[in-house]
């Protein structure tokens, strides 16, 4: 049964009811489960619910237990879909520039679509591939969603936005050799989107890959940057918004910070504490702004590692409290691990080969105390900061 016949099976009254009585089910479980229901159901629908069951448990990570329990999952959809946050928040700047009606272009299963019409926004959405648009055409109707939410099977770039006000596109960025890096190799190519994003009437928004290169960003978009708690997600680019305006965003918030074109901050000898930027603040090329705002300067010109002399609270960096500063030496910091009873033991590299796995090995730390340790360039020697978050002893 192919992922488009499992899930008009499943859309049945008796697909529909097995899924009730198999949600949930322990995965350690799952042969007793299958072979009892195979006595009572065609063994294929035993097999679809069970794999959709299991597409759920995944999918509470993105979507929340109770939108994910009763949502349809397509094994690519559960991995390529927006997360809820997200969508949510993008949903919201949509809005926010009086958007009221958007095409949502290689729409997957739904996610950025459901998010759009709950904030009250029509949509179109439109994915040439049969099962995934049959999944956002019942995920639409089991949310609630079916009248502000439109599915069309349709290869996207023959579909006509003119009535709509907005354009969003979400082109896929994996081929049959995994993830894809050129924004023209993506489906369909980033060119092609920009093109359909100029032509909206009043807003568009295109999601691309968060490591997209700067020089790509085309200069009438706006270049925005998403990390949800903690770990980036996306790049957006916008258009009809601020162009050539650089911004990251962090999530749950929203706090966002805007790039405002400062040259790279000065290197300077670490000082008492360490910040490490947001990734998303990484990726937009913003840490110096946040130098700025901490009065602080890089370690090294190639790392982004923030260092000043006084804690300031900021949304956009962890901080740490550096205690002590040595060049990387794994013996010596096996005996001050030791001298200092460290069992619990956080190992953040950047600018480094070793592997946090490794060096854990080498030192076997043991004991009631926590530190972390990170393993960088200062002034480009390879060398081991000690510490722990700041306002922790």
């Amino acid at each position: 049964m192919n992922d488009l016949d499992a899930l008009l099976a499943l859309l049945t009254p008796e697909g529909r009811a097995l899924l009730d009585e198999v949600r949930g089910t322990d995965p350690a479980r799952e042969l007793a489960v299958a072979t009892r229901l195979r006595r009572t159901h065609p063994a294929e629908l035993v097999s679809a619910a069970l794999g959709q069951a299991r597409l759920r448990q995944r999918a509470v990570a993105k979507f929340g237990d109770e939108d994910a329990g009763r949502m349809y999952f397509t094994p690519h959809g559960v991995e390529q879909s927006t997360r809820a946050s997200v969508a949510a928040y993008r949903a919201g700047r949509m809005a926010a520039l009086g958007v009221t009606s958007v095409a949502d272009l290689c729409c997957g299963i739904g996610g950025d679509a459901i998010a759009l019409a709950r904030a009250g926004i029509r949509v179109l959405a439109v994915d040439r591939d049969p099962a995934t648009a049959a999944a956002a055409r019942a995920n639409a109707e089991a949310l609630g969603l079916g009248e502000l939410i439109e599915v069309r099977e349709a290869d996207v770039t023959e579909v006509d936005t003119a009535g709509y006000d907005a354009v969003f596109v979400d082109p896929a960025r994996r081929g049959g050799r995994g993830r894809v890096f050129d924004p023209e190799a993506y489906s369909p190519p980033l060119s092609w989107a920009v093109q359909a994003a100029r032509t909206a009437a009043r807003a568009a928004a295109l999601k691309v890959a968060p490591g997209i290169p700067h020089e790509v960003v085309p200069p009438d978009a706006e270049a925005e940057w998403i990390s949800d708690g903690g770990d980036v997600k996306e790049a957006v680019l916008w258009f009809g918004t601020a162009p050539g305006a650089v911004r990251a965003t962090l999530l749950p918030g929203p706090r966002t910070l805007l790039g405002t074109g400062l040259p790279d901050p000065e290197v300077r000898t670490p000082g008492r504490y360490l910040y490490e930027p947001d990734g998303a603040v990484i990726r937009a090329h913003l840490v110096a702004e946040v130098a700025q705002e901490l009065d602080g300067g890089l370690i090294d010109p190639t790392i982004a590692y923030v260092t000043a002399d006084e804690l300031r609270p900021t949304p956009y960096a962890t901080a740490y409290e550096i205690t002590d500063l040595m060049p990387f030496n794994v013996k010596k910091l096996k005996a001050l691990l030791r001298e200092r009873r460290v069992g619990t033991l956080t190992v953040k590299k950047r600018g480094s080969a070793v592997e946090p796995e490794e060096l854990r090995r080498k030192v076997k730390p043991q004991g009631p105390n926590a530190a972390t340790v990170f393993m960088t360039r200062v002034a480009g020697a390879p060398t081991m900061l000690i510490g722990h978050p700041a306002g922790r002893s």
